[in-house]
């Protein structure tokens, strides 16, 4: 079973044998009693995959930048639909290509270049900002006079006649 899929790999099994007898995912999920878009899910991957479909992928697939572009800009010149996209570059599903072309379209190029993993670093060498003595002693008397107010504010309200 893959670790994200809600379906059993005897729901995954059952489902493929359906839509080789030529169900789609709506007629499919019923007869499983299993979430329909998890089905659709599937039956997209199958339409690319066939069988293979099934099979679990060992690792991650990292694409190039000059990859993702070349892709993208086949399927914006209508030369080929989507899923013959998929199928042509064995793209793992519809939904890696649609995110890089909805990226493309917002970004332009640079929505489709690597993103740094991870928390930036910071610079060595950047001392840590040391608070002076006198920006203590400003921010103490900060919070002291809001103290003050506040519970001058409490003690106003205690003393109010109810209505």
């Amino acid at each position: 079973m893959h670790p994200h899929s809600s379906l059993t790999a005897e729901q995954r099994l059952a489902a493929v044998d359906l839509f080789e007898e030529g169900f789609g995912y709506r007629a499919v999920s019923p007869r499983l009693g299993v979430s329909m878009s998890a089905i659709c899910k599937l039956e997209s991957r199958f339409k690319i995959w066939g069988r293979a479909a099934l099979d679990k992928k060992p690792t991650k697939q990292v694409h190039s930048f000059e990859f993702k572009l070349a892709v993208v800009r086949q399927y914006l010149d209508g030369e080929v639909t989507r899923q013959d996209l998929a199928r042509m570059h064995q793209l793992s599903s519809l939904d890696l290509l649609r995110a890089w072309i909805r990226a493309y379209r917002d970004y332009g190029e640079e929505g489709l270049r690597p993103k740094a993993k991870g928390r930036p670093k910071s610079v060595p060498g950047t001392p840590s900002v040391e608070v002076s003595e006198l920006e203590k002693l400003r921010r103490e008397n900060q919070r002291l006079q809001a103290e003050n107010a506040y519970l001058k504010k409490v003690q106003a309200l205690r003393n109010q006649t109810p209505l």
